[in-house]
């Protein structure tokens, strides 16, 4: 009789990176300045920059995360410069 395969550990799973929280700001170029705040029973995210004041509210969804509303701020000032 042969002997028995002791069950091997399977391999470790991989850490992911985390994403950032706070973002250089389009107006003041002041790095880590722009935080996300959501308010996700009402559908709505606000970006504020805590140098300069400015502000940036836009919808959001469960599957909506900080990075999306700094970039859809980033978009809409690209959008507004036209």
């Amino acid at each position: 009789m042969g002997k028995r395969k002791g069950g091997s550990k399977p391999p470790p799973k991989k850490a992911r990176a985390k994403l950032d929280t706070l973002f250089s700001c389009p107006f003041c170029n002041s790095s880590k300045s722009v935080s996300i705040n959501f308010d996700r029973d009402m559908g709505r995210a606000t970006a504020k920059c805590s140098q300069c004041s400015q502000k940036y509210e836009s919808r959001c969804t469960p599957l909506t995360d900080a990075v999306d509303v700094y970039h859809d701020w980033l978009d809409s000032c690209e959008e507004a410069n036209k």
